[in-house]
């Protein structure tokens, strides 16, 4: 059994982690090492005002006036993988960090696996991280079912979990490469 611990939208969660009051506002995050620095990630309102992941910060202030643009904060972005790290060993020993806001576990008993990841996630929760987590045979479906689960999806069915999917969903699983 796997878990998959994963943080969305990592990098603009490390930004605005000490920044509660942002989460609701729009903001859009740069990564200012590009030679034409893009919008990498967004909060919800700036989505809805119109803003897209790849617009330069020109382009997503003419859709949005009221948007607050952010560097990518690489020291949170460190903070942040460490924290989830440590967090995610609390399950198991076997543990990889398999890309930023992303780590996988492999347990090796199955007594209160669910339970363990759920406290996990809650404890990540008062630390300003949101997580989703998947339960899954492999270390791929373990990443699906966290990239769909709200916050804890346990797939016990493979077929029948993928099968409704569209492919769209196999998308998610690219992330992992990043």
């Amino acid at each position: 059994m796997f878990a998959a611990l994963y943080l969305p939208d990592f990098e603009l969660q490390a930004a605005l982690r000490y920044q509660p009051q942002l989460h609701q506002q729009p903001v859009a995050l740069l990564d200012e090492a590009e030679a034409k620095a893009t919008i990498l990630q967004l909060t919800p309102s700036a989505s809805a005002a119109g803003v897209r992941a790849g617009l330069t910060a020109s382009q997503g202030l003419a859709r949005c006036l009221s948007l607050i643009i952010k560097p990518r904060a690489h020291a949170q972005e460190k903070i942040a993988g460490e924290i989830l790290l440590h967090h995610a060993t609390t399950l198991a020993p076997e543990v990889e960090a398999t890309a930023p806001g992303i780590c996988t576990v492999h347990f090796t008993s199955l007594k209160n696996c669910r339970e363990n990841v759920e406290r996990v996630v809650r404890q990540l929760a008062q630390l300003q991280l949101t997580a989703q987590a998947g339960l899954a045979a492999t270390p791929d479906l373990s990443f699906l079912a966290a990239c769909l689960a709200r916050p804890v999806l346990q797939i016990d069915q493979a077929q029948d979990f993928l099968a409704p999917l569209p492919i769209e969903a196999l998308l998610h699983l690219g992330k992992r490469q990043d």
